[in-house]
C-alpha cells in the first residue's frame, strides 16, 4: 500500500542514495510525456524538500524544454535488490543552465567535465513509497564509462556543437534554453 510523506525522511534519503539508477518524468501542457532513466553520480539530496540532479549531454533535451513550459517533475527510484520498494518524489523544478548565477555552486556538487549540460533543482512537495513487489531483482549493475569518454573526446567546443545540432528543441519542437550556452 502506498504511503505519502510531506518531505524526504532519513530512511528515504538512505534508500535514494543506495540506488544506482533513477527515472525522471516531465510533461509540457501538450505533446509527449518524457520518461528517462538516469545514472552515474548525478543526484544529491540537499534537504528534506530539495533534490539536485546533474543532466549530462544526451541525444535529446526533453526535460529542459518541458520545464520551460511547466515546472512539474517526478523522480522515481525502485530497488532491484532483495528488499523491494518504489519511491517517488513529486514537485516542481527549475533548470540551472551554465549561464545561471548558481551554476557553479550546483554543478560543483558533481564530478565530471564537458558532459555537464544542466542541473535540475527540484522542490519536493510530496514523497510516496509503494511496495515494489513486482519489480525484478538485478545483480551486477555498474556504471558505463561511454558517455564520459565520448564527451572527453569531443571537448567543450565539440559538446557545444552537438548541443546546437541536437539539443535546441524537444522532439515536439519546443525550445530547451540551451542556446544561451552555445
Amino acid at each position: 500500500m502506498a504511503k505519502q510523506f510531506p518531505r524526504i525522511g532519513l530512511g528515504h534519503q538512505n534508500f535514494i542514495e543506495a540506488q544506482q539508477i533513477f527515472f525522471v518524468a516531465t510533461a509540457a501542457p501538450e505533446g509527449r510525456v518524457n520518461l528517462s532513466p538516469k545514472g552515474m553520480d548525478s543526484l544529491r539530496v540537499l534537504g528534506p524538500n530539495r533534490i539536485a540532479w546533474l543532466n549530462v549531454t544526451g541525444s535529446g533535451n526533453e526535460t529542459a524544454g518541458h520545464l520551460k513550459q511547466s515546472p512539474r517533475m517526478t523522480l522515481m527510484w525502485c530497488s532491484f535488490d532483495a528488499t523491494p520498494m518504489i519511491l517517488r518524489a513529486y514537485g516542481t523544478a527549475r533548470t540551472v543552465q551554465r549561464d545561471s548565477a548558481d551554476w557553479a555552486e550546483l554543478a560543483d556538487l558533481f564530478p565530471g567535465g564537458p558532459e555537464k549540460r544542466q542541473v535540475y533543482d527540484l522542490s519536493v512537495e510530496m514523497v510516496q513509497t509503494s511496495c515494489g513487489y513486482a519489480v525484478p531483482t538485478a545483480d551486477g549493475m555498474t556504471e558505463r564509462p561511454v558517455l564520459k569518454d565520448w564527451a572527453a573526446d569531443k571537448g567543450e567546443d565539440g559538446i557545444r556543437a552537438y548541443w546546437a545540432e541536437r539539443n535546441r528543441t524537444t522532439i515536439d519542437g519546443a525550445p530547451t534554453g540551451i542556446e544561451d550556452n552555445l
